[in-house]
């Protein structure tokens, strides 16, 4: 599948269009209590009636695979049957990944929709841009773009060991990479280093950029590095950080699921001790 991201929707739309319906940071989805074989259901354009919602109010998103595609709220009511609403995380494995990915785009873009109706500098109302992906006030023309939040992710590693840790936030118990988001005037490298330091007590260098992931919890964009351990104690904060240990790669705790970035760190690292380890005629891994 191919997703093709625009603002303006066509002159033309089709009744059966897709709604990424959004409730409470997840998706309105047909009641899960149907045939399990069968493959997830999203409301089209020709249900919203039914959900007390109009087509108007629908945010274009794109076209999916060649079908259109909306974003809207649909606030914090009873939802009628079929219809019911799951959390965007437990939805993984359910769609595809193109179908993920505009997913979480939808629930950025409709909750923007949502808490940017007026201007946060003169209170006037806002409205929607017919070409760019944001709202302008009435009465001071102020422009609101949808908010990203930069944050770094970053896997320390010790010669074949990683540095995990165990946050107090992570309500079943595993272990994965240290984040934390970009301060105002920072760069990512500085932040990096302010993460780690803040919340293990641990200094880095040799910073490598590994890749990025949207991240809809609820507006996060992030950026994920390799670093080497250069100096330090485990000391954890405390507060954001309840444990942290070096691990190797035949020991390791329970990690991520394959949902986030995370756990593409670790696997990509964990790829990297074993080249490093099979004998391949006579050669060595170069190594992340």
């Amino acid at each position: 599948m191919t997703f093709v991201p625009a603002v303006a929707p066509p002159a033309l739309l089709s009744p059966r269009s897709r709604c990424f319906v959004v409730q409470k940071l997840g998706l309105v989805v047909r009641d899960s209590s149907r045939n399990e074989a069968e493959p997830l259901q999203l409301p089209q354009l020709s249900d919203l009636p039914q959900l007390g919602l109009s087509a108007s109010d629908a945010l274009y998103l794109g076209r999916l695979n060649g079908e259109d595609c909306f974003a809207l709220d649909a606030g914090r009511g009873e939802l009628p049957a079929p219809w019911a609403a799951q959390g965007l995380r437990s939805l993984y494995g359910q769609l595809t990944e193109e179908e993920f990915g505009v997913a979480g785009r939808a629930v950025q873009i409709a909750t923007f929709a949502v808490t940017h109706r007026f201007c946060g500098a003169c209170g006037q109302p806002t409205t929607r841009d017919a070409v760019e992906r944001c709202v302008r006030c009435a009465g001071c023309d102020l422009v609101f773009y949808p908010r990203v939040s930069p944050a770094i992710i970053v896997l320390v590693r010790r010669g074949g060991e990683a540095l995990l840790a165990r946050s107090a936030r992570f309500a079943t118990g595993f272990y994965s990479t240290l984040a934390g988001f970009v301060e105002p005037g920072e760069s990512l490298e500085q932040t990096l280093a302010r993460e780690v330091f803040e919340e293990v007590g641990v200094q880095v260098d040799n910073v490598r950029y590994f890749g990025s992931q949207p991240w809809p919890f609820p507006h996060s964009l992030m950026v994920g590095f390799f670093a080497d351990y250069a100096g330090g104690e485990i000391v954890v904060d405390g507060q954001e950080i309840v444990d942290a240990r070096w691990f190797s790669a035949d020991a390791l705790p329970p990690v991520p699921p394959r949902l986030s970035i995370a756990r593409r760190l670790i696997d990509a690292w964990l790829e990297d001790v074993a080249g490093r380890t099979r004998p391949d005629n006579g050669k060595t891994s170069a190594g992340i």
